[in-house]
C-alpha cells in the first residue's frame, strides 16, 4: 500500500473532556494573544493538547523553555494512561462549521512519497513556497517530540465521490462540540481501510500526483526534515518501519461542499500607512482592498491571481526594507479589519483562488506564492485530536 499507511493511531482515553482535549491548529490567530490566553485559561487543569503543541505565537518567547515542557507533557501523557490506540484501520472525521459539513480521512503518508520542492514531481506535492527560515525552529520542536499531532490537511481530487462511497463506517469514536467556536466534529472507525486506500490510490493523475497539501505545507515539510535527518543514521530495515517515515494527517476531497478557499490576507505594521499605499501599485481585472482604519477602499488586482499576490509579497518585502515594519498573515476579513484600525497598521483583503482551478495551477506551475490560501476561516481550521508516535 505504497505511500498510504495503516499508524496506529493515538487518542483520549475515555473519559476525557474533549472539548477541552482539542485545540485549534499552532498557525492560527498568530496576532491575537488573546484568542491563546483564552485557550489557555479554558483548558487549565486538564488534558489537552495545547500542552503538546507550540503555538505560533509564541515562537520567539522562550521557545527552548516550551519545547522542554511539550516533549515532558508528552511523555508524561503517554506513560500516565491519557491515551489509547486504535489500529487497523483510518479514522472517518464530519466536522460541521458555518460552511457545512466537511468530511475527511484521518491516515498516515509516506513522507518518501513526499516533496515540497518546486520542482519535483512528487505523489505528495507541496502548495506553497517553503520559506527556509521556518524550518529550522520547526525542526527544533518535533526533532525529540515523542508523538506528532496532525493539523496538516491533504487534498485529493474526486469529482464522483467514489472514496467517501466506499468508506463502510465502524464505531463512533468521538462526537462532541470544539471549543472556541470551532462548530462540532464526530470520528467513526473505517472497517475497510485497504479498500478505501486502493480506491484512493486510483486517483493518481497522469503527472504522478495523488495529493496536494492544502494546510499545513511548513508543518509537512519539517517532517520530511526531520525524517531525512534521521535515516542517514537508520538500516533499511530500520527505514522501512520507522514511525518517523509516516506522517499523520487529513485528507479531503476538494470537491467537498463544504470545502471553501479562502484568500489569506496582509497586515502591515509600519510607522508610515500612507506612504505604504501610495507605494502599492496594482493592475488587473480583478479586484482587491486596502483597508486602513478599518475601511475598506478598492484597487485592481491581477487576473492571475498567484502572479498578483507574487507580486504583492515582492512589493511588501521591498517596503519593509526599505522602511522598516513587519508582515503578518491574517485568516478572516472581519480579522483583518479590525487589526488596521491600530494606528501603523494596514491591511490588504485579497481574492481567493477558485478551487476548481486548484490542480490545475500544481500540476502546470509548481508550488504557489506562500499563504496564498486558506481552506476556511481561522476558526475552521483542523482542531488537534488525534495523534501518533514518532519514537521507538
Amino acid at each position: 500500500m505504497k505511500t498510504l499507511h495503516l499508524p496506529e493511531i493515538l487518542l483520549p482515553a475515555d473519559g476525557t473532556d474533549m472539548t477541552k482535549w482539542a485545540v485549534n491548529a499552532c498557525d492560527q490567530f498568530t496576532s491575537d494573544y488573546a484568542y491563546w490566553q483564552e485557550v489557555e485559561k479554558f483548558v487549565e487543569g486538564y488534558p489537552s493538547t495545547f500542552n503538546l503543541i507550540f503555538p505560533e505565537i509564541y515562537l520567539k518567547d522562550n521557545p527552548e523553555a516550551r519545547i522542554k515542557k511539550i516533549n515532558s507533557k508528552m511523555k508524561e501523557y503517554l506513560d500516565g494512561g491519557v491515551f489509547k490506540s486504535v489500529t487497523g484501520g483510518f479514522i472517518l472525521v464530519e466536522r460541521t462549521t458555518e460552511s457545512g459539513t466537511r468530511t475527511g480521512i484521518v491516515l498516515a503518508v509516506d513522507l518518501e512519497d513526499y516533496s515540497f520542492l518546486k520542482d519535483d514531481k512528487a505523489v505528495i506535492r507541496s502548495t506553497e513556497a517553503t520559506v527556509p527560515e521556518r524550518i529550522p525552529p520547526r525542526v527544533e520542536i518535533r526533532k525529540d517530540a515523542y508523538v506528532e499531532l496532525p493539523h496538516a490537511m491533504l487534498l485529493y481530487n474526486d469529482e464522483k465521490h467514489a472514496v467517501l462511497k466506499s468508506v463502510k463506517r465502524g464505531k463512533v469514536l468521538y462526537d462532541f462540540d470544539l471549543q472556541m467556536n470551532g462548530g462540532h466534529i464526530k470520528g467513526t472507525y473505517i472497517e475497510n481501510s485497504k479498500e478505501v486506500a486502493e480506491n484512493l490510490l486510483s486517483l493518481k493523475d497522469e503527472s504522478g500526483m495523488l495529493f496536494a497539501v492544502g494546510d499545513g505545507n511548513h508543518s509537512l515539510a519539517t517532517a520530511k526534515t526531520c525524517w531525512d535527518n534521521l535515516k542517514v543514521n537508520l538500516s533499511s530495515k530500520e527505514r522501512e518501519t520507522h514511525p518517523a517515515r509516516f506522517a499523520l494527517c487529513e485528507i479531503v476531497n476538494i470537491f467537498d461542499p463544504a470545502l471553501n478557499f479562502e484568500p489569506i490576507h496582509r497586515l502591515i505594521k509600519c510607522k508610515d500607512v500612507q506612504k505604504f499605499v501610495e507605494s502599492y501599485k496594482t493592475f488587473g481585472g480583478n479586484k482587491a482592498y486596502i483597508v486602513v482604519d478599518g475601511k475598506k477602499h478598492e484597487i485592481p488586482f491581477s487576473d492571475n491571481i498567484p502572479e498578483g499576490i507574487r507580486t504583492l509579497d515582492e512589493s511588501i518585502s521591498k517596503f519593509i526594507k526599505e522602511n522598516g515594519g513587519e508582515v503578518d498573515y491574517i485568516h478572516g476579513e472581519a480579522e483583518l479589519t479590525n487589526f488596521t484600525q491600530d494606528k501603523g497598521n494596514v491591511g490588504v483583503l485579497l481574492p481567493a483562488i477558485a478551487k476548481n482551478d486548484f490542480f490545475n495551477l500544481i500540476i502546470s506551475g509548481g508550488n504557489l506564492p506562500r499563504k496564498t490560501f486558506s481552506m476556511g476561516e481561522g476558526n475552521e481550521k483542523r482542531y488537534y485530536i488525534e495523534a501518533k508516535k514518532i519514537r521507538i
